[in-house]
């Protein structure tokens, strides 16, 4: 389906706190240093950097570390100030930050993978470093051995990678569209389920760990909300972007959604309404509105002697139907759909103005994002883009 002209903005909207340059290459990944103004960043250039906000106002480094192998991917922990960073050649490489972040210093190395490492995840509380690579493996490690603990081959290469502490549940989503729920144990692993909803690669994964939602963003531009505490099996859709969206995070306090795509917009989501799962998309062989034969079906084209029509959907029941029954567009946010979709002419004529009432807000970055990094304390956004730039922004208008 062509994509549809996006909602306008609300006037609350980000506010730009600063700018962050200087890297040659797209940064891959960036993270706010909490209770700092500093900002940790790995780049497609080989360098690790921590910038430091100066007097003047800009930010500078304070650290800038070259690695052999350009850095596709990093996990920062405060507490302990461990920095774990996923390389192109397969390497993971663990630093330790001083207090003043002026210094790091290199821990250990985990040959994790064959290839790029497209995630990596410290667990604190269990001491492991989990990866996922292009190598189509996901893999665990002691980050206090060193020592491989463990791995499984999953169905294409893996983008996402989540994990919950108290089940000690993986989820792995990868470039097929399908997401892996696997339950870890010291030396072991076993598969729980696997599940499919889009139709493009699972690009970002977002675990709520108190309501047990995950979120999974995706190549084909949607989001889908599993329930996965609920044991409902429901999945809510979430269209909000005309490009794949690249990553999510989730405000706890407040219960929003944010989703940054390549498209640049940053889209915040209300989850604390009731929204409604899509319908399954019925099959028929002639409308299920005025009964007139689509194209395919031969028989009653001959027999009524009329010509097929195209088969289209109607997005909120879900019935087969054609162009002229389904001449209306309209926009349904609750079922997720914040941009106008096909509708039937009878659900148009149901839909009040009330259900049109959109349930998100949208922004524009002015740049395509690669990877967010959300500071609940403080409310802010960090967003880094195939532009090179680093931009903070300050969510609090929006996030509240």
């Amino acid at each position: 389906m062509a994509a549809e002209p996006q909602p306008k903005a609300l006037t609350r909207k980000p506010l730009l706190l600063n700018k962050v340059e200087g890297s040659q290459e797209v940064v891959n990944m960036a993270a706010i240093v909490p209770k700092e103004d500093g900002v940790i960043s790995v780049s497609e250039d080989r360098t690790v950097r921590v910038w430091l906000k100066r007097d003047s106002g800009q930010y500078w480094p304070s650290i800038y570390h070259a690695m052999p192998s350009p850095c596709s991917c990093m996990s920062f922990n405060p507490e302990t100030r461990r920095l774990s960073i996923g390389l192109d050649n397969g390497t993971i490489s663990e630093f330790i930050l001083s207090e003043d972040y002026n210094k790091m210093t290199l821990v250990k190395s985990y040959q994790a993978h064959q290839n790029r490492v497209m995630m990596v995840l410290f667990v604190l509380e269990m001491e492991w470093v989990l990866s996922t690579g292009q190598d189509k493996h996901f893999t665990w490690h002691c980050s206090e051995s060193g020592q491989r603990l463990g791995g499984y081959r999953t169905s294409a290469g893996a983008c996402g990678l989540q994990f919950d502490v108290e089940t000690r549940h993986v989820f792995v989503g990868d470039h097929s569209g399908q997401v892996t729920i696997l339950k870890l144990e010291r030396e072991s692993c076993s598969l729980v389920t696997t599940f499919k909803g889009h139709t493009g690669g699972v690009t970002a994964l977002c675990w709520d760990p108190i309501q047990r939602v995950l979120f999974s963003g995706s190549s084909d531009h949607s989001i889908i909300m599993w329930d996965i505490g609920g044991r409902k099996g429901t999945a809510i859709e979430l269209q909000g972007h005309n490009d794949k969206v690249q990553s999510l995070s989730y405000a706890h306090h407040t219960r929003q959604l944010i989703s940054c795509g390549a498209d640049g917009g940053i889209v915040v989501w209300n989850m604390d309404v009731e929204r409604q799962e899509t319908p399954e998309w019925l099959d028929s062989d002639s409308c299920q509105k005025c009964d007139q034969p689509f194209f395919w079906n031969f028989k009653q084209m001959w027999d009524s002697k009329k010509i097929g029509l195209r088969q289209h959907h109607c997005r909120k029941c879900g019935k087969a139907v054609c162009g002229k029954c389904s001449s209306k567009r309209s926009s349904i946010p609750l079922m997720g759909f914040e941009f106008e979709v096909r509708v039937c002419d009878s659900c148009h004529e149901s839909i009040t103005d009330e259900e049109r009432a959109p349930t998100a807000t949208f922004h524009d970055s002015k740049h395509n994002i690669v990877h967010v990094h959300f500071d609940a304390t403080r409310g802010w956004l960090l967003t880094s883009g195939t532009d090179k730039v680093i931009k903070l922004w300050d969510m609090t208008p929006v996030v509240s």
